[in-house]
């Protein structure tokens, strides 16, 4: 049989309390992020769920909530692995500002685009920027030429599937339940492939923060089953505020 697969978008970050753009920049949890993290914990504990390994990004926010989640169900001890290719999509010149202050800048359409189309990049920044990840020692081993100055959301796919069908998709096919602790563009590449969604209706897929979503697949890894664990109403008002964040 295979295994189990828990996708969890990391808690209330500061910069998303803030309404800002935030893309590979390390930021913590808010307080109300690190309750939701605490809470997921408890939600997969109480559905009765173990896992063999779990998997986060490099960045804090997804590394604590993942902590956090596992120590509400006694695994603090589960091999964890961190991989930059589950980072949140690289945000370019819009990294730190307001969501509502870019669309009213630039306008609500161009915003949207930069949020949520497939192909349109925001645009990027400079490598001599601090935003830019070659000026981040924890990308010091890797080439050049794979960190972004700016990334759609089709870049994001590219980067992530290799992540899965390498390390993610045999551990399931295994046997082993896994757990994916990353963000709310990296997840959306995952849920594209898992689920069949299209480059059109991606768009309007919102992902909320702290909540699991549990995938049971058959023999070949096509999903069988998947739902968010939790208040079904309450998911659905995160989504929706998830959706409303460049929207005055």
């Amino acid at each position: 049989m295979t295994g189990t697969l828990v996708l969890l978008r990391h808690g209330e970050s500061t910069w998303n309390q803030l309404n800002l753009f935030t893309g590979w920049h390390d930021v913590p949890l808010s307080d109300k992020g690190t309750v939701e993290a605490a809470a997921a914990g408890r939600t997969m504990a109480d559905t009765g769920l173990r896992f063999d390994v779990a998997h986060t990004s490099v960045l804090t926010r997804a590394v604590v909530t993942c902590n956090l989640a596992l120590a509400e169900m006694d695994q603090v001890w589960l091999p964890v692995q961190r991989h930059w290719r589950l980072n949140e999509r690289h945000y370019g010149a819009l990294q730190g500002l307001d969501k509502l202050a870019t669309a009213a800048r630039h306008g609500d359409e161009q915003t949207h685009l930069w949020r949520r189309s497939y192909d349109v990049p925001p645009p990027p920044v400079g490598s001599d920027s601090p935003e830019h990840p070659l000026n981040d020692p924890r990308y010091r081993l890797l080439p050049p030429d794979v960190l972004p100055a700016s990334e759609c959301l089709a870049d994001v796919v590219r980067r992530v599937l290799p992540y899965w069908h390498d390390t993610v998709a045999p551990q399931l096919l295994a046997g082993w339940d896994v757990l994916v602790t990353a963000h709310g563009n990296s997840l959306r590449a995952l849920v594209m492939h898992l689920e069949g969604v299209s480059t059109t209706d991606i768009a309007e897929l919102n992902i909320p923060t702290g909540v699991p979503r549990r995938y049971s697949f058959d023999a070949h890894l096509g999903v069988v089953d998947a739902q968010y664990l939790g208040d079904q109403e309450a998911i659905a008002a995160a989504a929706a505020a998830v959706a409303a964040q460049s929207k005055g």
